[in-house]
C-alpha cells in the first residue's frame, strides 16, 4: 500500500459515513412525523369507535 491508497480511501470512508448519517436522519424524521400524525389522529378521535 502506498500513501496515495490510504489518502484515497479516507474520503470514501467519510462519504460513506455521511450517506449513512443522512439515511438515519431521514428515517428518524419519517418515524417522528408518522408518530406525530398518529398522535394527532388519535387525539382528534379518528381511532375511536363511532357511537
Amino acid at each position: 500500500m502506498t500513501d496515495e491508497d490510504e489518502q484515497g480511501s479516507a474520503p470514501r470512508r467519510a462519504s460513506a459515513w455521511m450517506i449513512l448519517a443522512v439515511v438515519a436522519a431521514a428515517l428518524l424524521v419519517c418515524c417522528c412525523s408518522a408518530a406525530v400524525g398518529l398522535l394527532i389522529s388519535w387525539s382528534a378521535g379518528l381511532f375511536h369507535t363511532p357511537t
